[in-house]
Parts: structure tokens; C-alpha cells; sequence
């Protein structure tokens, strides 16, 4: 019987996983299978419980990365802080959960992005959902110390707060309607938008001024906020990039094995027309 993996999740029938996946699988010589199983949070304890020792490991994209978390026998330092995991491993007769999505935005930063800002910066985050709690954990790891976040409701905020205050990073939250963007941007050196692209449209050319800027909508590409910061020559990146570099850890903790790291990069961006380079660190 080949060993299995999967990516949980509902809706997952969009999901870029097994492209990464299959691609590092055959690089490796592993003739693994990698599926997309539909599921909700209620469900992924059922499923996961009747899962047999063939499974290596699973994937979880929403709505269920928090189920995930509390279904799992242990959990990375990185997952417990986020409240979230992304990434279920096999150990023995349980399942063990991290949140590689951390490595999704400091990978994406670093070699998208270009960042390389001093110890202590400022960051500034757009929306209050489970990209930002991830985001918080990551600016820690970059030596973020302060972020601000904006959100238009602060009571939906609950979860990025909670994030932030278990990764010991200071967290101001301010409401959108509220928000002076210029004032907000002025000293920030890294900005990770997690909101439509609509949202962002009228403040684009302020925040484009941010040094590091991370937009996680890559469809339709070019955002307002893409467009704007390629004006000025700078660089952007993109929830495709936070996909190959979270991709990799999860690859490593499945198999055993490094990542081969470039030719999943090839699959996805052949996968997806080629819209961005995906530069690797």
C-alpha cells in the first residue's frame, strides 16, 4: 500500500497543495499519493480518528486549522502561539501539529519581498484573520517587536491579539474607519495586507511607501497595492510565494527528506501561468 497524504480543507478543490506536493514527491522518488479531501472543522476529528498508519501526513487549509490544533497529541512552540496548524505529521498512533504557515510569510518576506529590516522594526497588518495570527509569530522570528493592526470590526481582532500576545509581540490595534494610513505607514517597515484588494485600492499609493510589503491576494494579479509598489520600483510579495515556502516544511516533516526546493517552485509557477517568479532565499 503507497503511503498517503492529503490536503483538508472546505472549499479544496482550488487548492495548489498536491501540485507542490506531487512535484517535491517525484523529485524525491517517492511514489506517494497526495489527494484533496473536502471536510469542515467538525469533521476533520472523524476523519483524522480513522485515518490508518499508510497516512504520513495531511495538510489543513480552512476552515479547520484550529480543529487541527486541538485534535493533535503535540504541537510546535510555533502552532501553540499562532492557535493554529496547517501541518499534521504522524507520530506513532497520534498526529503531531505545527504551523509551517509561518514559514510561509517570513520566506515570502525575505526573498519576495526583500526583507531586511533592523531588529526592533515596526509592522503593520491589514485584517484580523488567521493569516494575521500566523503573521504575528513570523515578525517575532524577524525581530519585529511592535505591529500595528487595523481591522474594521476590533472585535474580530480576538484571535490576532490572542496570537500576539503568546508570540510577545506588542499589538496596537487600530479600526479602519479610524485609520490614518499615512501616519500608520510612515515608520513601518514591513506591511502584510490580508484584505481584498478593493479595500486596499485607496490607500495604495500610501502604503506602496512601506520599504517591505506583503499582499496575500495573487488572483487577480496585479492588486491596486502590486501595481503601485511596482511603480516605484520596489518589490512585492504574494500569498503564492507564502504557498511554496510553507510547502517546504511540510514536504521535510512528511518524508524525512529536504525539500527539493526548485522544482516545486517550476511546478507552481507553471501552474500558474507564470504570473510571479517565486524567488527562492
Amino acid at each position: 500500500m503507497p503511503t498517503k497524504a492529503a490536503v483538508l480543507g472546505k472549499p479544496v478543490g482550488h487548492s495548489l497543495s498536491p501540485v507542490l506536493h506531487y512535484a517535491a514527491y517525484r523529485e524525491l522518488g517517492l511514489s506517494w499519493t497526495y489527494e484533496r479531501i473536502e471536510v469542515d472543522a467538525a469533521g476533520l476529528p472523524v476523519l483524522l480518528g480513522g485515518m490508518g498508519p499508510e497516512w504520513a501526513g495531511v495538510s489543513v487549509t480552512m476552515p479547520g486549522k484550529r480543529a487541527a490544533l486541538e485534535f493533535a497529541a503535540g504541537a510546535t512552540p510555533r502552532a501553540r502561539a499562532a492557535g493554529a496548524a496547517n501541518t499534521l505529521v504522524r507520530r506513532g498512533s497520534g498526529w503531531f501539529a505545527d504551523c509551517t504557515d509561518v514559514d510561509g510569510v517570513v520566506g515570502a518576506l525575505r526573498a519576495a519581498g526583500g526583507f531586511a529590516a533592523p531588529s526592533g522594526s515596526t509592522g503593520l497588518i491589514l485584517g484580523a484573520g488567521g493569516t494575521a495570527a500566523a503573521t504575528m509569530v513570523a515578525f517575532t522570528q524577524l525581530g519585529i517587536k511592535q505591529t500595528r493592526l487595523v481591522v474594521r470590526d476590533p472585535a474580530r481582532a480576538t484571535e490576532a491579539i490572542s496570537a500576539a500576545d503568546r508570540a510577545g509581540i506588542g499589538v496596537e490595534v487600530v479600526t479602519w474607519a479610524e485609520a490614518d494610513f499615512a501616519a500608520l505607514t510612515a515608520d513601518a517597515s514591513v506591511l502584510v495586507s490580508t484584505v481584498p484588494p478593493a479595500a486596499v485600492a485607496e490607500h495604495a499609493a500610501t502604503m506602496a511607501a512601506v520599504p517591505c510589503v506583503l499582499d496575500v491576494i495573487y488572483h487577480p494579479w496585479p492588486t491596486p497595492l502590486a501595481e503601485v509598489v511596482a511603480g516605484r520600483g520596489g518589490l512585492v510579495a504574494t500569498g503564492l510565494d507564502m504557498l511554496l515556502h510553507q510547502s517546504f516544511g511540510q514536504v521535510e516533516q512528511f518524508t524525512g527528506l529536504p525539500a527539493p526546493k526548485e522544482a516545486m517552485r517550476e511546478a507552481l509557477r507553471d501552474a500558474t501561468g507564470n504570473i510571479l517568479p517565486l524567488p527562492l532565499a
